[in-house]
């Protein structure tokens, strides 16, 4: 079998994914319980939470063909949670509940339940490992409350651990783009290598990208990249392979 150039998929197994199903099946039933059906604001928390996991899942997807449809869909995953959790704030102020503080004894609890589940286990394994309605189970006695407050103030605990993961996945698809380029250049790159090691006639210049230049401040071999900026965005351009530490660049 052909190896995909850029793995895709697996986001069933990563906690973003998994604390964003949480939320999104406890903001149905929340919905179903306390807000009036008629609402828009039932469509929309709805929506919300649904975006935020439905977004990753599909980033997850299309990773294996484009790195910035994958950024920009787990962008839209943060966004979505961020809209949420205003959501259940507007909640708590219109009724004049008391939110949890960052560092209290409640939000500590709920904040700390996948750390007081691995010590539990002699096998070291955590909640990933489980399924949807083990993980649920965990989160039952304030997810299933009979008052609204302790609910809400439940899943605005576990939104900001999603928007933490988040944050944390956003930042390393960046580096990760930043680093490697997308994946047109490391399509680009693959091409070059091929066609490098069928040492085919360099007199032949039916494609500029057949012969693959050294960095003119290096020596270093250079990879086929894409302005995403400036006056030249979206022409390619010749980049050294030891960018950021080397920044040479040549026409193409």
């Amino acid at each position: 079998m052909t190896k995909k150039l850029r793995p895709s998929g697996g986001y069933r197994k990563t906690c973003s994914f998994q604390t964003a199903t949480i939320i999104y099946d406890a903001t149905v039933w929340f919905c179903e319980t306390f807000i009036n059906s008629r609402s828009r604001t039932v469509d929309q928390m709805v929506q919300a939470a649904r975006s935020g996991r439905q977004n990753i899942a599909e980033g997850s997807r299309a990773a294996a063909t484009s790195s910035q449809t994958e950024l920009r869909l787990v962008n839209v995953a943060r966004a979505s949670q961020e809209e949420l959790l205003l959501d259940y704030e507007d909640f708590l102020r219109h009724r004049h509940g008391t939110q949890w503080a960052p560092d209290s004894p409640e939000a500590m609890a709920v904040r700390q339940v996948p750390q007081t589940f691995k010590r539990s286990r002699a096998d070291q394994s955590d909640l990933s490992d489980l399924t949807d309605q083990e993980r649920w189970k965990l989160y039952a006695p304030w997810l299933e409350h009979h008052d609204p407050a302790v609910r809400a103030n439940a899943l605005i605990c576990l939104i900001n651990q999603a928007n933490f993961l988040l944050d944390q996945q956003i930042a390393a698809l960046e580096a990760q783009f930043v680093e490697g380029g997308g994946y047109s250049e490391q399509l680009a790159a693959q091409r070059l290598a091929k066609r490098a090691s069928r040492k085919r006639d360099p007199s032949d210049r039916s494609d500029p990208t057949d012969h693959i230049p050294d960095c003119p401040q290096c020596g270093k071999t250079m990879v086929l990249r894409t302005a995403k900026t400036g006056k030249n965005a979206g022409n390619q351009f010749w980049g050294c392979s030891a960018y950021p530490e080397c920044k040479g660049t040549a026409e193409v």
